[in-house]
């Protein structure tokens, strides 16, 4: 653990080399990352942080920013840039960093990501009652079932097209996040202001953009703009096979692209 601005965040920390920041999805916490942090850490000092009130990280009751957490963590840690790769809602935090502390980033790595401020479009929104329905959001057996169903197996593939631990395993990780969404439901969360969904213009460093093929089509939609918009943005080929939890359903593309972009 580590305080920072006032919180102790959970954090595991392996290899030497230039720093590397992993920043999991909205649906998980930094376990998501169990296939990446050996790999990269043989290049690179590897951090993998659950994000405040995610996890084992504690949240007070008092305002904050993501954003600002992360760039609190490269203090506490006396770090003056690093890295950071992202899935999902913590792609959107990495987004939100570079933009709100531009000189402490070095790189981008987006796999699968959200953007901040970007609305879902009415076809995801149709996707989402076909495929789930109405969920008691109380219930988090119920809605973590519902969000895997969605977002780890997606909306071109059945349950049976993916592996079973897979499914256990993200399904564990998201009981425990909308425990977590719960609680930040009743914390004042700083946004990033403007979001980011209309700035990708100035994200002035190497940025590299992965999706998974099978992932839904607003995820894939962010990957193109933000390629078409982000001065030095790199493009990977969607990923077969694969939906939103990529780097943990296909570890090894996911690695070798990271080794080789990352600074």
């Amino acid at each position: 653990m580590i305080e920072v601005n006032g919180a102790l965040l959970a954090y595991e920390e392996v290899g030497s080399g230039s720093p590397v920041v992993l920043l999991h999805a909205g649906i998980a916490d930094r376990r998501m990352w169990r296939e990446q942090i050996d790999a990269l850490a043989t290049r690179h000092r590897v951090i993998a942080l659950d994000l405040r009130g995610y996890g084992e990280s504690e949240l007070p009751p008092t305002p904050f920013a993501h954003h600002h957490d992360v760039a609190g963590l490269l203090d506490a840690l006396g770090l003056t840039r690093a890295a950071l790769v992202g899935c999902s809602f913590g792609g959107a935090v990495a987004i939100d960093t570079a933009l709100a502390h531009p000189d402490r980033v070095s790189a981008l790595a987006l796999l699968g990501t959200a953007v901040s401020g970007h609305e879902w479009s009415e076809q995801t929104n149709d996707l989402w009652e076909t495929l789930v329905g109405e969920v008691d959001p109380e219930d988090f057996a119920a809605t973590a079932a519902g969000e895997v169903r969605f977002w780890v197996v997606g909306p071109e593939r059945s349950p049976e097209d993916v592996d079973p631990q897979l499914i256990a395993f993200a399904t564990a990780m998201d009981e425990r996040a909308l425990a977590a969404e719960l609680a930040l439901s009743a914390v004042d969360i700083t946004e990033l202001d403007p979001p980011a969904v209309d700035r990708l213009g100035e994200l002035g460093i190497p940025v590299l953009v992965g999706v998974g093929a099978a992932d839904v089509p607003d995820i894939r939609q962010l990957a193109d703009r933000i390629a078409a918009e982000a001065p030095q943005a790199v493009r990977l080929p969607d990923v077969p096979d694969a939906a939103h939890l990529l780097p943990l359903e296909r570890p090894a593309p996911v690695n070798a692209a990271l080794l080789d972009f990352l600074p």
